[in-house]
């Protein structure tokens, strides 16, 4: 069995190096890293990209509030210490749903789509009502919201739902007579 293996190892290796000098164009395909196999391999669309990349920073904003108020928690002297305490934490715990989305986005898994569509949404409405308070809250509102449209609108493209494989399957469709 070795005997034979190793002969047909050699062959495969000369017809190749016959068809490298038989064929003078070089090689159009780049070699990819082992790492870099699966979804990312083919590349990442832009508007995938850019949806992860808003959702993250969505989740960093989120969770350095939670952070400023922990750290006004210990600071400063508040009313009630268990409220104070309850958002702060609560805060932080919202923070990890837009920054599992945008790891999740980012590296072209299904599920991250969900989570960060739901983050949208929500931010629609607290969008609009940042906006209803006037001043500097009407541009940090319309920033929001105009960010929680974007990132929809990035996701629900067909070339983001074609690299998460989301979208009609033919599998299971029926057809009509």
């Amino acid at each position: 069995m070795g005997g034979s293996g190793r002969g047909a190892t050699l062959a495969a290796v000369s017809s190749k190096s016959a068809n490298a000098e038989s064929n003078p164009e070089p090689e159009t395909q780049p070699e990819t890293a082992p790492e870099a196999e699966g979804p990312e391999a083919e590349g990442r669309p832009r508007r995938l990209a850019a949806a992860a990349v808003l959702t993250g920073i969505e989740g960093v904003v989120v969770a350095a509030f939670g952070v400023v108020s922990l750290v006004m928690l210990v600071t400063s002297t508040p009313d009630d210490m268990t409220q104070a305490l309850t958002m702060a934490l609560t805060v932080l715990a919202l923070a990890v749903l837009p920054l599992a989305a945008a790891r999740g986005l980012w590296r072209q898994q299904r599920w991250g789509r969900g989570p960060s569509m739901i983050v949208q949404l929500m931010a629609l409405p607290i969008g609009w009502q940042m906006a209803q308070n006037g001043g500097v809250w009407t541009a940090a509102g319309a920033a929001i919201a105009l960010a929680g449209v974007a990132v929809l609108c990035c996701l629900v493209n067909p070339t983001a739902t074609l690299a998460l494989g989301v979208g009609p399957r033919d599998g299971g469709a029926t057809k009509d007579a």
